[in-house]
């Protein structure tokens, strides 16, 4: 099944990939003159909030949180960031501190651009310049949306919508037929949902007992993702 035919899915993505898509090669080779890449261990952190960015950061594979950290030390998940994506560049883009931070959720790969290419590029190149625009424009409505959810949504209803998201994010490589296990502690997952981490055990009890999902440890497969959808209640 496309999920894009029952549901509104470009809504909650950045689409932060569309920005390095199909380069023209003297603007590829221009932006990723210096670039280096490294592993990133599960739990290692990219970038911390207050910081002053050295350059953006490039997920060739892996997935990265973004996220703030409120004065009892508590994590609030902004977003999680997939392979191909882009991240990092709105603190170099606003001459700013990073206004969040960013950690590795599992072995990722990721490349380092520095923040003196990433500019000189951007002065060349018309088209990385309307890319980037865009993906703000979208970004921002996204944003807006899930401020909206939370407002307004149930904890049942915000987390049938974040598992419906996360699901996606893990079909990178998916093979038809085979399930698609969401990889992701039972604290990061009650974050993303803004709900304390047993309210996130009692609901997804409740979606086994109703046979929309199964768990192996921390893993989740979603066995009926129509139900979600009809349990997000996204007008």
């Amino acid at each position: 099944m496309n999920i894009r035919d029952k549901f509104p899915i470009d809504k909650w993505d950045f689409k932060s990939e569309s920005i390095l898509a199909d380069l023209p090669q003297a603007v590829y080779e221009m932006l990723t003159v210096h670039m280096s890449e490294q592993v990133y261990r599960k739990n290692e952190q990219l970038f911390r909030e207050g910081t002053y960015p050295s350059g953006i950061f490039y997920i060739t594979k892996g997935k990265v949180k973004k996220y703030k950290v409120d004065k009892d030390g508590k994590e609030k998940i902004i977003y999680i960031a997939n392979s191909g994506q882009l991240i990092g560049y709105h603190a170099v883009l606003s001459e700013d501190r990073y206004p969040d931070s960013a950690t590795a959720m599992e072995e990722s790969a990721i490349a380092f651009i520095p923040r003196e290419d990433f500019l000189n590029t951007l002065d060349h190149s018309p088209l990385l310049n309307n890319r980037l625009l865009k993906t703000l424009s979208h970004e921002f409505a996204v944003l807006a949306n899930s401020l909206t959810i939370s407002a307004r949504k149930t904890v049942r209803e915000r987390l049938a919508l974040q598992l419906i998201i996360i699901r996606e994010k893990y079909k990178v490589n998916h093979v038809e037929g085979m399930p698609i296990e969401i990889d992701i502690s039972r604290e990061d997952l009650a974050s993303l949902v803004g709900t304390a981490r047993e309210n996130v055990v009692r609901v997804l009890t409740e979606f086994k007992e109703h046979d929309i999902l199964e768990t192996k440890g921390r893993k989740i497969i979603i066995k009926d993702v129509s139900q979600l959808i009809s349990i997000a209640n996204y007008k």
